[in-house]
């Protein structure tokens, strides 16, 4: 019941704001609702799996490029470019996974910023992607036909759209056997291998997923900012932000992203307000200051915290009621007794 009260709410504020906000809190929303949807395809891999990348920008610039050159040198339609881009993006994954997959822990996480800076350094010379200069979406064509709008209201339910999709995906990888398994190889990986889980096989299934909405997510941005370039879609940062997110949530849980996104969001946008600019240098800042926090006091993230507050607020009531239920008895036995 509660959870059918929960979806009914979060419909009618997904409805409700778009009539109440202005351009720009719209277009804030819009960034909390990507940033939610990355963290989510992140959660595939780095939650359930446990393997933690810290080059997923690769994959989000592998959606971006490929729905945009379809595009300007193919004139292929960008809800086929979308597709397309995620294709690429889980395809490319195996060579990405081969090559991490042998490592473990902080090597890993290693081995992935490097393949990510390898695939940054590439579009920076590749002349056919723009190089470092990047590429502009044309604005000639116009519509949902074309995914292009002059307004931020259809790029809002675009990018709540894809949300609920990479939500429901990782609703369904959460309660299939295939949830089953990556949280098997998280938490006791030589178990899971003794009982005939293909270890490697389930680890590269994890990441092309996750690589796949990844790039999805790529594609939007280029298609709402019209402009890519290496530095804005394949940046290491953006890899530190899409796991920073699920990672303050809630790493491992469904809406865990998503709380992470408000979070994390809004204190990005608030801070470019107070010191002006972009905020890059302000940005890293963020970051490390929140990987701080989070290691030290809440290593679970935001709603693990949540759930330990409820948890001890309910053990706090119990022992109130057993208290009280043990006082109501003494008190006839004394009574008896005088």
């Amino acid at each position: 019941m509660k959870n059918i009260l929960f979806a009914i709410a979060a419909a009618a504020l997904a409805l409700v704001l778009p009539m109440v906000l202005d351009a720009s809190h719209l277009n804030m929303v819009i960034l909390v609702l990507m940033a939610a949807q990355l963290g989510v395809a992140w959660n595939m891999v780095g939650g359930y799996a446990g393997q933690v990348s810290l080059g997923h920008a690769a994959f989000v610039g592998l959606g971006a490029y490929t729905s945009t050159l379809l595009l300007i040198k193919f004139g292929i339609n960008p809800w086929f470019g979308v597709l397309a881009g995620g294709c690429v993006a889980a395809l490319l994954s195996l060579g990405f996974g081969w090559s991490c997959f042998r490592l473990k822990g902080h090597y890993f996480a290693m081995a992935t910023i490097a393949v990510a800076e390898l695939v940054q350094i590439f579009f920076n010379e590749w002349e056919f992607g723009g190089m470092a200069v990047g590429l502009y979406v044309p604005m000639d064509k116009q519509g949902w036909l074309w995914m292009n709008f002059a307004t931020k209201l259809p790029y809002y339910w675009l990018a709540l759209g894809l949300l609920l999709v990479t939500l429901a995906a990782n609703l369904w990888v959460e309660r299939s056997y295939l949830g089953y398994y990556f949280r098997a190889i998280k938490d006791e990986p030589d178990a899971a291998r003794s009982v005939g889980i293909n270890i490697a096989r389930y680890k590269q299934v994890a990441l092309s997923l996750s690589a796949f909405f990844s790039a999805l997510g790529g594609s939007l941005y280029a298609q709402k900012e019209l402009y890519i370039d290496p530095s804005s879609v394949l940046s290491t940062a953006l890899s530190i932000k899409m796991a920073l997110v699920a990672i303050l949530g809630g790493v491992g849980t469904l809406f865990g992203p998503v709380v992470g996104s408000v979070v994390l969001t809004s204190i990005e946008e608030f801070t470019r307000i107070l010191f002006g600019g972009t905020g890059r240098g302000t940005d890293v800042v963020i970051y490390a200051s929140l990987i701080i926090v989070i290691a030290v006091f809440y290593p679970t993230g935001l709603l693990g915290w949540v759930r330990s507050v409820k948890e001890r607020s309910q053990a706090r009531a119990d022992a109130s009621r057993q208290l009280a239920a043990h006082a109501a008895t003494q008190q006839p036995q004394k009574g008896e007794a005088a």
